[in-house]
C-alpha cells in the first residue's frame, strides 16, 4: 500500500514519531513517504494567510497518517492550514496523531484530535483510528503503542 504520513512538527519530536511510523511500516512491505509541512513565516497564526514552503500533493497514496503538534490547546497552525485547503480525501484510509507537552489528554490534545477528524471528515474522509503522545507523559510507551498500532491499520 503507498501511504503518506503528512507532519507538521515545530521541534522535530513529531517529526520522529512519523520517521519511526516510516520505518515500521516500510518494514511490512508497504511504500511509505514522511512529508514535512512548514509555514514560510511561522509567526503567522491566521490559518487564512498562512503560506506553506510545500503543499503535499495527496491523491497519489492510498492511505494518509496525518501528525501535528498541538498549540495553545489547539491544531498547529500549518497543518490546520493544511488540512483546510487539501483536496478530497474520498476512498482513503486515515489515521491521525498530535504530540503535545502538557500532561493531561483533555488540555487540547482530545480538542485537536476532534478537530483533524472533522477536517478530514469535510474533505470525505474515514479516519480508521487516532492516536496521542504526550511529552511529560510516559512517552516512550506510547509512542511504541501507537507505532504497533498504526502498523495493524495497513
Amino acid at each position: 500500500m503507498k501511504i503518506g504520513i503528512i507532519v507538521d512538527s515545530k521541534s522535530g519530536f513529531t517529526y520522529s514519531i512519523a520517521q519511526r511510523l516510516e520505518e515500521k511500516l516500510s518494514v511490512l512491505r508497504h511504500d511509505v513517504q514522511v512529508e514535512r509541512i512548514e509555514p514560510i513565516d511561522e509567526k503567522q497564526v491566521d490559518i487564512k494567510k498562512i503560506q506553506l514552503k510545500s503543499f503535499p500533493k495527496i491523491n497519489q497514496y492510498e492511505a494518509i497518517i496525518f501528525g501535528a503538534w498541538v498549540r495553545g490547546g489547539f491544531l498547529s497552525p500549518a497543518m490546520a492550514a493544511y488540512m483546510n485547503q487539501m483536496p478530497s480525501l474520498q476512498g482513503k484510509k486515515i489515521a491521525c496523531f498530535v504530540t503535545k507537552g502538557l500532561p493531561f489528554a483533555w488540555t487540547g490534545g482530545n480538542q485537536t484530535i476532534n478537530r483533524m477528524i472533522k477536517l478530514c471528515q469535510s474533505k470525505e474522509g474515514r479516519v480508521v483510528d487516532t492516536g496521542m503522545i504526550i511529552r511529560m507523559g510516559q512517552r516512550k510507551k506510547q509512542t511504541t503503542d501507537l507505532i504497533e498500532k498504526f502498523g495493524k491499520l495497513f
